[in-house]
Formats: structure tokens, sequence, C-alpha cells
């Protein structure tokens, strides 16, 4: 049996990397992970983990990330604390799930 020839893969037009198109995003106004997910085409779980790397990247620039901390649904508790970029999965106060 004869083995088909693979097509040969065309490099992407893109010259910015997943993380470029991220920090191109976050120059403006503020977005939330999902609007760069919807953005950058991928899913909202790998925002997390290229934006910490990014965060890394700026402070050796001089500049900062500004993070908008989580908050409640319920009762309005705001984590300030919380460095972590991911969303809490469940309110300390009234246990709730309703986090934004």
């Amino acid at each position: 049996m004869k083995a088909r020839a693979k097509k040969p893969t065309i490099p992407s037009l893109k010259e910015d990397t997943v993380r470029h198109a991220i920090m191109a995003l976050l120059g403006g106004e503020a977005v939330s992970a999902l609007d760069i997910s919807r953005e950058v085409r991928i899913p909202e779980r790998e925002v997390y983990g290229h934006l910490e790397h990014i965060r890394r990247t700026l402070r050796t620039t001089g500049l900062r990330l500004q993070v908008v901390p989580a908050a409640c649904g319920e009762c309005g508790f705001i984590f300030h604390k919380r460095t972590r970029l991911t969303k809490p999965g469940k309110c300390p106060v009234c246990r709730s799930n309703h986090i934004s």
C-alpha cells in the first residue's frame, strides 16, 4: 500500500504570538479573561497562564499589569488580597459561587 504524501504545512501569516496579541489588547481599556479568549481565540483557561507570564515580563520593563479584584455577586465581598489571576471558586463569607 502506498503512503500518502503529506501536504506541506503553510506557516500562518500572523506575525504576533498569542502573548503579543494579548498584550496589544491590554494596552487600552480594561478587558476580562473571557473577552481576551474570544479575541485571541484560545480557551479562557489558557488566558490565565499567559497573563501570569505577561505580568512577569512587564515587571522587568517597569510596567504593571493592573487587575480588577473579583467580587461576590451575592454579598458584595471583594477579593482585595488575592494575587492569583484565576477566578475564585467560592466566596469566603457567604459561600456563594456567583463570583464576577
